[in-house]
This record gives structure tokens, C-alpha cells and sequence, in this order.
């Protein structure tokens, strides 16, 4: 495995567990009836980014295979 490889899993990691945390912050100020929905909205624009880049990265680390 190349060392760009593991460069891609290792920031792959950091992705998600970046996502996964923005996830529960969203879910933890959603609980509360008087949340900030500009700073909502604004987390999930991240958390989409976030989504987007990681499966950029799963592209560049998983070739396409045709059948």
C-alpha cells in the first residue's frame, strides 16, 4: 500500500469522526426547544461539505471496477 494511501485512510478517519461529532452536536442542540436554527443550518451545511469530501476520498481509494 502506498503512503498516499494511508495519507487518504487517515484523513478518511478524521472525516468522519468530524462528521459523526457534528451529527451529535446537531441531534444535542435540536433537543432544546429554543435552538439556534442559524447555527443549525449552518452544521449541516458542514456535516454535507464533510459528507461530500469523504466520498471523494472513498472514490479516489476504491477504483471503480466495470463488469
Amino acid at each position: 500500500m502506498s503512503e498516499n494511501q494511508d495519507q487518504l485512510r487517515a484523513k478518511l478517519a478524521e472525516l468522519e469522526l468530524e462528521h459523526r461529532d457534528l451529527d451529535d452536536v446537531i441531534n444535542t442542540l435540536t433537543e432544546k426547544s429554543d435552538f439556534d436554527q442559524i447555527k443549525v443550518s449552518r452544521l449541516k451545511k458542514r456535516k454535507l461539505a464533510l459528507k461530500d469530501h469523504l466520498s471523494s476520498l472513498q472514490d479516489r481509494l476504491i477504483p471503480d471496477i466495470i463488469a
